[in-house]
């Protein structure tokens, strides 16, 4: 199976999901999206995680960005746990989840854990770990992050990025560190000569390789 990395083509799969059956090339439709793992249902750092991309759907909706889960139990366990995570959410898990007990997609998508007597479920099968994909309407992966099991996920750092990345698709940008939405963001490096002022009349050149300019106004 090849390694996955940025700017790898999200391997397509089928599979079960709490909204029937997918394929998930066909279901991402050329629209961004991303894909979240988990490694069991009815786990506390993972139900609090569902619950807040549950709270922040219309924030991805508004982005144009689809939202699909995947746990590693089949689709009654997700049905159930989703009841538990909307009463303990207040919001209502409106996208699907991917039923992965065979760990198929998580194999795919190397989102397994290293295998040894620690981190194996009852069958001894491994956990999946809980990794983010951000994935752009060409199907192209354009961000991934692992996540250890103690610490949860935070999705308006995803947000964050993909304001990032879809601005810079857009206006030849890329954006400083801890960029928040609104600030300055760089000219990126292929913009030369007098492409810099036309394109960016507020250009403001600190060095030759670092220029700032104000954030596009849609972004």
């Amino acid at each position: 199976m090849p390694t996955l990395r940025l700017g790898s083509v999200a391997p397509n799969f089928q599979a079960e999901t709490t909204h029937g059956t997918i394929d998930f090339h066909q279901w991402l439709g050329g629209q961004w999206a991303i894909l979240f793992s988990h490694p069991d249902d009815f786990t506390p750092v993972c139900t609090t995680e569902l619950g807040e991309v549950a709270r922040l759907k219309p924030e991805f909706d508004k982005r144009g960005v689809k939202v699909i889960g995947l746990s590693a139990n089949d689709i009654a366990s997700h049905d159930r746990w989703i009841k538990d995570i909307n009463e303990l959410s207040g919001s209502q898990v409106q996208f699907p989840i991917i039923g992965d007990k065979d760990r198929k997609v998580a194999t795919e998508y190397d989102m397994l854990d290293a295998l040894d007597a620690t981190n194996v479920d009852a069958k001894g099968m491994p956990f999946t770990v809980r990794t983010v994909f951000v994935i752009d309407p060409k199907g192209i992966i354009r961000l991934m992050l692992s996540y250890p099991a103690s610490t949860g996920r935070h999705f308006q750092e995803i947000l964050r990025v993909i304001d990032s990345l879809q601005m810079g698709d857009k206006h030849r940008i890329t954006t400083p560190v801890n960029w928040q939405k609104g600030d300055k963001v760089i000219i990126h490096p292929s913009v030369q000569g007098d492409d810099v002022k036309r394109l960016f009349p507020d250009a403001e050149i600190v060095k030759p390789y670092l220029r700032f300019t104000k954030a596009p106004a849609e972004a």
